[in-house]
């Protein structure tokens, strides 16, 4: 039995050693950090909660950082939940040739985001970018994009949706795992094709739409690679404009540990994104509790 054991916790240890010194202990010592005014070029030094209370107390780039993420959060996961949704319901169809419309569907969300940050800076140019040039075709002028303090944000959320491939491959083996039996059953009872996909359809794929939901959220509060590349690449120093529009958490975050070496004070900033995904994941969570179908499980 002893063996048994050494042998288990051998076959585990890889994944253990690496778990404490690759994940845990740099979060314990980041912990550490966010209590200290540490720099690259110094010692840490303690300072107990004065971080915590500077960002609460006298940052106001700390609010517009944090509400320039929930506004992508809160835009860009219904949308992109939503899109993703309606092409596995268009692409969960037995035609010839399908699987060739889901690997084009699905390979953009396996892009470097840097090559695709590029690419889409080239589509939001307001002079020959593609999406004005085709409003321009239709006599509408088109706004300046990222250049636009107004419409930054909701040109990135745009941007977001080319990396939903991956959000519609868990929708549409969802749907695959739906037995057909219960459509058949409804369709005896009367139901139509909107009463079939909101009786049978949704609730059988609540636990992929939660877990997408999920997800989503914690990856979008992350969000960092588009304002950086594509706000950044006038002027170094100038990720999150214009005017701050496109301040992400992560980016100003970024800017405080590698830009101001304020390590001390970045790690603070990391610790309060971490509690805010957990209590949201949390929420969620217990949210969904009750809306969600496990099949085999009870149901209370």
């Amino acid at each position: 039995m002893i063996r048994r054991h050494f042998t288990g916790y051998g076959f585990v240890a890889p994944w253990i050693i690496g778990f404490i010194l690759l994940t845990a202990g740099p979060m314990l010592y980041s912990l550490y950090l966010s209590l200290t005014r540490a720099t690259l070029l110094s010692p840490p030094k303690w300072v107990g909660l004065n971080n915590y209370l500077h960002m609460v107390a006298d940052d106001p780039l700390f609010y517009t950082s944090l509400w320039n993420t929930v506004y992508f959060v809160a835009f860009s996961v219904p949308l992109g939940l939503l899109v993703s949704l309606i092409l596995a319901l268009l692409l969960h169809q037995r035609l010839k040739g399908i699987g060739v419309f889901r690997t084009v569907f699905f390979l953009p969300s396996i892009t470097n985001m840097v090559a695709v940050s590029v690419l889409w800076l080239w589509i939001f140019n307001p002079e020959f970018g593609l999406i004005n040039t085709l409003l321009d075709a239709f006599g509408i002028r088109g706004p300046l994009w990222l250049q636009s303090e107004s419409w930054a944000k909701p040109a990135l959320i745009i941007m977001s949706l080319w990396g939903i491939g991956g959000t519609m491959i868990i929708f549409l083996a969802a749907l695959q795992g739906v037995p057909q039996n219960l459509y058949e059953a409804a369709e005896l009872d009367g139901a139509g094709k909107i009463r079939k996909f909101w009786h049978v359809t949704l609730p059988m794929i609540s636990p992929a739409f939660v877990f997408n939901l999920i997800i989503g959220v914690i990856g979008s509060f992350q969000v960092f690679t588009q304002a950086f590349v594509m706000t950044g690449s006038a002027q170094p120093g100038s990720e999150g404009g214009p005017n701050n529009a496109t301040l992400f958490y992560v980016l100003y975050l970024y800017k405080k540990a590698f830009q101001e070496f304020r390590m001390g004070y970045a790690s603070a900033l990391a610790w309060v994104l971490f509690v805010i995904i957990l209590l949201c994941t949390v929420a969620l969570m217990k949210m969904s509790k009750s809306r969600v179908y496990y099949e085999g499980m009870d149901q209370k």
